[in-house]
């Protein structure tokens, strides 16, 4: 689909833009769901039963939280791909698009005739991207990959938790939201090129690299150090304090001063400035070496304090803290705060979610109204439109 009457407003800077999402789960329907906030017409196309995270840990109707999460603004249509009639249709939709998303195992798209190089053969400006669980080529390709198998493997969960325990998951699918994040950055770059050459592209992105690429950081330290991190809880294994939490009056915040400056603010701040001083602490080394020292002296200082009060003050003083909240917390405070960061999404069931909107904003735009699609439900729609 040609972009010629692409809108110049904020919120619709993808308008004119056809998306097809035939991904499952997180990685590729995340990507298109940046994409359909940022104007594009974006075609979830799913199998009979609908994409399975529909009813992921689910059983009240086919808009569970993960589908839910990463799919609002989308049209939905239900095709079988092992049906011949079926798969014409999906072959005239990608007549039709600029972009395709697909994270189906090894082998699947390109059964159905929907492989990369089959369709970029007869559409060389198809921008087609997909997602692997460890890499397109090479003798892991062919693995199955989910968020957990990418963290365990790139030694994420080895330096997550608390030294005398197991290593610990991230509490959420990170890789997978990381994934869908890359890829939404690849297929846009892929459009800026297409719209100087007029050459589409192949996307590759892989759980595993994108797990990779979120431990820069710690690369860097092995290598530089010689020694892998260690597990520490909350802390930082090399600084502190930094993201240790400690507790107050009536709940937790986190603290980060481990620049010396800063941790002469967060002294002078909570009225014990000769802690600056203290052998222990004097220098970050010692505190790292004197964590616990640490912790048992900053809980002392804020134990009178409110945890909003305790970090308005620091806060104040140009000290790194917050609030350790509940979700519920966490969303009351969005709301309160910033509720045009928020987006009202219409959901089956007569049920309206606040989400969190694209966390950014073009022009200042405001988010994009959208709703979650019923399964199939706008099947007949897209197909007249085929037939125009």
């Amino acid at each position: 689909m040609q972009a010629s009457n692409m809108a110049t407003d904020g919120n619709t800077v993808l308008a004119g833009l056809r998306v097809l999402d035939f991904g499952q789960f997180i990685a590729a329907p995340s990507a298109g769901q940046i994409m359909a906030d940022l104007g594009a017409d974006v075609i979830k196309i799913e199998p009979p039963g609908g994409d399975a995270s529909r009813r992921s840990g689910w059983q009240a109707d086919n808009c569970g939280p993960m589908f839910s999460a990463y799919n609002r603004g989308k049209r939905s249509i239900v095709l079988d791909l092992r049906r011949a009639d079926d798969r014409r249709v999906a072959m005239e939709l990608v007549r039709s698009a600029d972009v395709l998303l697909q994270n189906a195992r090894p082998g699947v798209m390109e059964k159905y005739g929907l492989g990369a190089s089959e369709l970029r053969e007869q559409y060389p400006r198809l921008v087609y991207a997909s997602v692997s669980g460890f890499g397109h080529t090479g003798p892991a390709a062919a693995r199955p990959g989910l968020d957990i198998a990418a963290q365990a493997e790139s030694g994420m969960m080895s330096m997550n938790g608390d030294a005398d325990a197991d290593p610990t998951r991230v509490g959420f699918t990170v890789v997978d939201v990381l994934a869908g994040r890359t890829l939404a950055t690849g297929v846009l770059a892929a459009l800026v090129r297409r719209g100087i050459t007029g050459q589409g592209a192949h996307i590759t992105v892989s759980l595993i690299d994108v797990a990779a690429d979120a431990l820069s950081q710690q690369w860097a330290e092995y290598q530089l150090l010689g020694a892998p991190p260690s597990r520490c809880g909350n802390g930082q294994a090399t600084l502190a304090p930094a993201a240790d939490v400690i507790g107050t009056a009536d709940g937790k915040i986190v603290v980060s001063a481990y620049l010396q400056e800063h941790f002469a603010r967060l002294c002078h701040c909570l009225g014990r400035p000769e802690l600056v001083h203290d052998p222990r602490f004097h220098d970050n080394a010692s505190r790292v070496a004197n964590r616990t020292a640490l912790r048992q002296a900053l809980a002392g200082m804020l134990s009178d304090l409110p945890a909003e009060d305790a970090c308005n003050r620091l806060n104040d003083a140009g000290v790194v803290c917050g609030v350790v909240r509940d979700l519920g917390s966490a969303i009351e405070q969005a709301g309160a705060t910033a509720p045009e960061r928020l987006i009202r999404v219409p959901s089956p069931g007569n049920r309206e979610l606040r989400m969190p909107a694209l966390p950014l904003t073009i022009d200042h735009a405001p988010p994009r109204p959208a709703a979650l699609p019923e399964l199939g439900q706008h099947g007949a729609e897209i197909l007249a439109e085929l037939a125009r």
